[in-house]
Order: C-alpha cells, then sequence, then structure tokens
C-alpha cells in the first residue's frame, strides 16, 4: 500500500468522524489530487477533480462555527497515517482569512497531548518570553466526545534558523521550568521558523516537560535531522558522537553532555514505549549498541 492509499484511507476515516450528519451535503476536493492527496478544502468551481461531497449539518465545521461565533469553512489536512500522535487537522477561515488551526483529540493517547499541550501554552502565556513566540489557545474543549483544541496560526514563513537564534530559543525553553530544566519535547526543524522581528515561531507543544536534564531541545534537534540523512543506528551513534559539540554552546562539559545525549536517547525509547509506536524500529536494534558502549558513562 502507497503513501497515497494511506492517506486517502486515513481520510475517508476521518470525514465519518467529523462529518457524521446526514443532511446539508457540501461539496469538498481532494488537494492537489487523489495521486497525492494533501488537503481537503471547500470545492471551489476551478476545482475539476477529486469531488467528496459530506452532510454539513451537526459537523465539526458547523460546531466551530459556534465556537468562534460566525460562518467557517475548513481545510482538513490528510495526515500520514502512521503515526502514534496522529489526529485530525484542520485549518479554520473566515472571510478569507486564517482563524486557527485545530486540533481534533480522536483517541485516548490524542486527547492526552492535546490537554497537554493546552496545559503547556497556558503556562507559558503567562511568562514573558523575549525570544520564543508560542501559538495562543482560543478554545480548548469537547466535540461529540472528541476533544477540540483551536489555537492561533503562527505568521510561518520558510527561512534557516540561525544558530544562535536556535540556543537562546533552547536556554529560554528551559528556563520555564524554574528551578529545574524544561523541554519543548519536539524540537524540530518542521516545528519551528524564524520570524520577520527575529524570535523563533515554536509550535506543537504537546510534549513539553518540566524536570528533564538541560540540553534535551538540543539534542533532539540534532537527532531528528540526523535522521532525514542516516539510519537510527548511525544517528544514534551520532548523536552521542556529536554531543560535546552541540551541548558546549549551552555551557555543558565533556562528560555531561555525553550522558545527556544518552539520557536523550534512552528518554525517547521510553516515548516510543508509552505511544506503543516504533518508529525507529525495536530499541535493541539502534538504542542498546550505543547505550551499552557508554554504559560507564551513564
Amino acid at each position: 500500500m502507497n503513501d497515497a492509499d494511506v492517506r486517502l484511507g486515513y481520510l475517508a476515516e476521518t470525514v465519518r468522524l467529523l462529518y457524521p450528519g446526514s443532511g446539508s451535503p457540501r461539496a469538498y476536493t481532494v488537494l492537489p489530487h487523489a495521486a497525492v492527496p494533501r488537503r481537503l478544502a471547500p470545492r471551489r468551481w476551478w476545482h475539476l477533480w477529486s469531488r467528496v461531497v459530506v452532510p454539513d449539518e451537526g459537523s465539526i465545521r458547523a460546531h466551530l462555527s459556534e465556537v468562534f461565533g460566525r460562518p467557517v469553512e475548513t481545510v482538513l489536512h490528510v495526515r500520514p497515517a502512521r503515526r502514534a500522535n496522529r489526529k485530525p487537522i484542520l485549518e479554520v477561515r473566515s472571510g478569507g482569512r486564517r482563524l486557527a488551526f485545530v486540533k481534533i483529540g480522536d483517541s485516548a493517547r490524542a486527547r492526552e497531548l492535546i490537554s497537554a499541550e493546552a496545559a503547556a501554552l497556558r503556562r507559558l502565556a503567562g511568562m514573558r518570553l523575549a525570544t520564543v513566540t508560542v501559538p495562543a489557545v482560543l478554545h480548548h474543549g469537547e466535540w461529540r466526545g472528541l476533544a477540540v483544541l483551536a489555537l492561533t496560526p503562527l505568521p510561518v514563513r520558510r527561512g534557516r534558523v540561525p544558530r544562535e537564534l536556535l540556543l537562546d530559543a533552547i536556554r529560554e525553553i528551559a528556563g520555564t521550568g524554574a528551578p529545574g530544566a524544561a523541554w519543548h519535547g519536539d524540537f524540530a526543524p518542521w516545528n519551528m521558523c524564524p520570524s520577520a522581528d527575529g524570535r523563533l515561531l515554536v509550535w506543537d507543544w504537546e510534549r513539553y516537560a518540566v524536570g528533564v536534564p538541560y540540553g534535551f531541545d538540543a539534542v533532539h534537534h540534532f537527532f531528528q535531522r540526523a535522521l532525514r540523512r542516516m539510519d537510527p543506528p548511525t544517528a544514534a551513534r551520532a548523536c552521542v558522537a556529536r554531543a560535546v559539540r552541540e551541548l558546549a554552546p549551552l555551557g555543558l562539559s565533556g562528560a555531561v553532555a555525553k550522558q545527556t545525549a544518552l539520557r536523550y536517547l534512552i528518554a525517547l525509547a521510553d516515548r516510543h514505549a508509552a505511544d506503543g509506536h516504533w518508529p525507529l524500529g525495536a530499541p535493541e536494534t539502534w538504542l542498546n549498541p550505543v547505550v551499552d558502549h557508554e554504559e560507564l558513562v551513564i
């Protein structure tokens, strides 16, 4: 089964979940087309393919119109299905303007993550962050037994994140856990971008946590980039080998840096175990060889 088949299957499941009514049909289009399904958007006259008709009465669109107090349109992002934290993501628009991104908790694990993100963002909203910009919580509630979290859309733009800005953001996020350290939890390149005012826009705070070793975000950022060009065992070894270089700017000694990288890899494996999902394969194939070799460091 190829990626398009997986996405279309998941789309069909999601449509049944979010558009469960029986009346007021509304036409949508799979964009850019069914062979490369990425979004389900309200149908326009120039859409010539992949027409999907769903009931609008009693739908998530109708519910969000009530939440925002105005008629809205929704664009459903067609996500890859093979993810532990997969959940429907909606873009909400009104009058041609983007109002929010909405996450739908359609499983016990997704509801937990949504609640965690709502709590994290409310915590961060009460702090004066100088470097990091986070979304604001517009709504957190339930609909038909599903968790619904609406967040302000950040003005995302393309651009490389300067090294110093990245480090400043890591320091600031860690400082939100005072007196101990905190981390974003998924400080990966695809969850951030530089803003026009020189700050760092950071989203997806579902895994935010306090009381972790200082530097976890820096190690995670390196490891996720490494996984794009290396297999998991090689990336894990590189993570430990590069620990000193990556963490020295944060003030960590060589010994502490290596220990931090190893603890991060173990924490990541524990996360996958809790999720019941093994995107990197079994830990004995990518984690154990590294940890066993550095056992005395831990």
